[in-house]
C-alpha cells in the first residue's frame, strides 16, 4: 500500500483556496495544467466554509428509473458503500457521478440524512454533478458542491461504488487527495503535496510585485512592463 500523506501536510493545504492550489500545481507539475480539476460549474451550497482536503471515496448514482435490485441486495450495496466511506484513511470526501444524462440531477441523493450519516462516518463533504436538497437541515460544516438543487429524491440509488468516476470533468479514483472549496475541486497527486506551500509562496511574491505596481500613483503600461521584468527575477 502506498505511504499515506502526513496529516499535517493535508491540514496545511486548507490555508489556501482551490484556485491557489491549481496555480501551485501548474508550477510543481506543469503536465497537469489542464487536467485534474472540475471544469464545469458546481453550486457551493455553503460558500463560506473553509476548504476541505480529504481522501476521495467514489460512487455512481441514478434516479430516473427504479433500481433493479431486490430489497436485501440493495441494502447490502448501501452498507458496502458506507463501509467504503468510513474506511481509512480519513477524512474522506464523497465524489459521486450521476449517470442520468441528459437528466443529471433528476433525483437528489444528498439531503439531511445523507450529510449527517456521512459526517458521522468521517466524511468531510461531497462533490457531485447530481442534485442536493434539504439545505437548511444538512449537517453543519459539511462541504457541498453539486450540479443542481432539486426537491425530490425520485428513484435515486447507488449503481456502483469504489471505481473511477468523472464529475464535472474531473476524473477521480478512490483515495485520491481532493482539495475543494466554493470554486470547485482539484486532485492533488501525492508527489506534489509537500511542494505546494513553497510554490504558493513563490507565486504570491511574484504577484505582489504586479499588484503593488498597479496600486501605485502613475501606474502605466511602462511600469507594468517593468514589473513583469522584476517578476522574472523572483525564483
Amino acid at each position: 500500500m502506498p505511504r499515506l500523506p502526513d496529516p499535517a501536510d493535508l491540514e496545511a493545504l486548507r490555508a489556501f483556496d482551490t484556485p491557489t492550489i491549481c496555480n501551485a500545481l501548474e508550477l510543481v507539475l506543469p503536465a497537469r495544467r489542464a487536467i485534474g480539476f472540475t471544469r464545469r460549474p458546481l453550486i457551493a451550497a455553503f460558500p463560506r466554509l473553509r476548504p476541505v482536503v480529504a481522501f476521495a471515496r467514489t460512487a455512481v448514482i441514478r434516479a430516473r428509473e427504479p433500481h433493479p435490485r431486490g430489497r436485501d441486495e440493495a441494502k447490502q450495496v448501501r452498507l458496502g458503500y458506507y463501509e467504503h466511506i468510513a474506511a481509512q484513511p480519513l477524512p474522506s470526501i464523497a465524489v459521486i457521478q450521476d449517470i442520468d444524462a441528459p437528466d443529471t440531477g433528476f433525483g437528489a441523493f444528498w439531503g439531511e440524512v445523507q450529510t449527517h450519516v456521512h459526517k458521522g462516518l468521517g466524511c468531510a463533504g461531497v462533490v457531485t454533478d447530481g442534485s442536493v436538497r434539504d439545505l437548511e437541515a444538512m449537517a453543519a460544516d459539511f462541504l457541498v458542491l453539486a450540479g443542481s438543487i432539486m426537491p425530490s429524491h425520485a428513484h435515486v440509488h447507488l449503481v456502483d461504488y469504489g471505481g473511477t468516476v468523472s464529475v464535472a470533468g474531473m476524473a477521480v479514483s478512490p483515495n485520491d487527495v481532493i482539495h475543494a472549496d466554493r470554486h470547485g475541486a482539484v486532485v492533488i497527486p501525492p508527489e506534489a503535496l509537500k511542494e505546494i506551500p513553497a510554490a504558493v509562496a513563490l507565486i504570491a511574491r511574484r504577484e505582489k510585485v504586479v499588484i503593488d505596481a498597479s496600486k501605485a500613483p502613475g501606474f502605466s503600461v511602462d511600469r507594468l512592463r517593468q514589473a513583469f521584468e522584476e517578476v522574472e527575477d523572483i525564483h
